[in-house]
């Protein structure tokens, strides 16, 4: 067994469709109260946490499918996944070597490729992530907080959504060789030429003021997904599943529910 700490969130209706949640690099299954309360009227709700992070033990292996597979391990046999950051990394490899796992996948502010290139420049400049990640290995704890005023940086609520990361995302605070292995994996993981093996539908959910993932990237995605849909949230930043609550949610249920009458909640 994998190690990885995971927990189903679900009211009376067991019927209900899975949907799996994957946070963030520095984060834990933690950052996603907000959005619990509204997404468990509809979906029984998995919250897993990452290799490292939260109450999950580390991996002898670290790849992205070294992850991607210790994530099946404690999923549903059939889900939707919602990756956040680093987490739409990992989601998307789940898509790749197991797509009959993956009902729909939902990306939230998350790319194939973090790193920028000549032939993809929506993404972060190579040098600027290298010298954060030289940053991280020398002082994890003071890089966390740098990271998380990263992440709010362009919401409307930014004082809010740091003050709520900062008390969800240090207790418990990742390990350093966590930190230090997500972003190895953030700077090295290309997944654009695979994508093509990725079958089920897919929605891009951006902050139109993400300074991370450049809401410019939409453009794009048409180009690298065969089937994608697309949200752009205003004045959201690079969680705007803490700024942007109930238009989040919102975004799911009409792409999960797409072609359906009623949800859950309202069939009750």
């Amino acid at each position: 067994m994998s190690g990885l700490f995971s927990k189903t969130h679900q009211l009376e209706n067991k019927n209900k469709p899975c949907l799996v949640l994957l946070h963030g690099w520095g984060a834990h299954s933690g950052v996603w109260q907000s959005v619990l309360p509204a997404l468990v009227e509809d979906y029984n709700v998995i919250c897993i946490d990452l290799p490292g992070h939260g109450h999950s033990a580390g991996l002898s292996q670290n790849s992205i499918e070294d992850w991607a597979k210790a994530v099946l391990e404690v999923a549903p046999d059939k889900a939707i996944w919602l990756g956040w950051s680093l987490g739409g990394l990992v989601a998307q490899q789940v898509a790749i070597i197991a797509p009959d796992r993956v009902e729909k996948l939902i990306l939230v502010a998350s790319t194939p490729c973090f790193i920028k290139s000549t032939d993809w420049t929506n993404a972060v400049d190579e040098k600027i992530f290298k010298d954060f990640h030289a940053e991280v290995v020398r002082d994890s704890h003071a890089s966390l907080l740098r990271f998380i005023a990263l992440q709010t940086r362009g919401s409307n609520t930014a004082s809010q959504d740091g003050r709520l990361l900062r008390k969800t995302l240090l207790q418990p605070e990742p390990s350093s060789a966590a930190l230090d292995l997500g972003m190895q994996l953030l700077l090295k993981t290309d997944l654009r030429n695979a994508l093509k093996k990725i079958i089920s539908p897919v929605l891009f959910i951006a902050g139109e003021r993400d300074t991370l993932v450049p809401c410019s990237i939409l453009k794009m995605l048409d180009n690298i997904y065969s089937n994608v849909e697309k949200v752009a949230i205003k004045q959201a930043g690079h969680a705007p599943f803490l700024s942007h609550t109930q238009q989040f949610c919102k975004s799911i249920n009409d792409f999960c529910f797409k072609g359906t009458s009623v949800h859950y909640k309202e069939a009750k």
